[in-house]
């Protein structure tokens, strides 16, 4: 998952996570992240992952306006930490922490593996004592 910190703009302070590609940006309701700041356009940039070569890229719609690090861009790739800025807003690209899945399960046979190890040690010796 990819999370947008806002740098600036009328959602300054806050995180939109992106779960689904491609993300659209835009001022147009239909976008999945509406912005109505100024110099927004309509469909203004959109966010694509490429799994086979294992990148996330963004695209600029024709004829709008974006830079990457301060930088005028198209289309190009993007890495952890990278600053977009589109009108307005500056929003920063950032991988998202990702979610551990609960280990009880496997705790719990590891637990049960060593008891059963115990039990059967101390079966074997009182069967060895006798």
């Amino acid at each position: 998952m990819v999370q947008l910190n806002f740098l600036s703009g009328k959602k300054a302070g806050s995180q939109t996570v992106v779960r689904r590609f491609p993300f659209r940006i835009g001022r147009a309701a239909p976008n999945d992240l509406p912005l109505d700041d100024a110099g927004i356009w309509d469909s203004h940039l959109t966010l694509e992952l490429h799994p086979e070569h294992k990148r996330f890229t963004i695209t600029v719609a024709p004829n709008a306006l974006a830079a990457l690090n301060n930088q005028p861009v198209e289309n190009a790739p993007l890495r952890n930490g990278d600053v977009i800025s589109v009108g307005s807003v500056k929003m920063q690209f950032w991988l998202a922490a990702v979610k551990q899945r609960g280990l009880r399960l496997r705790e719990l046979f590891v637990w049960g593996l060593l008891v059963l190890v115990i039990i059967s040690q101390f079966v074997l010796i009182y069967w060895c004592i006798e």
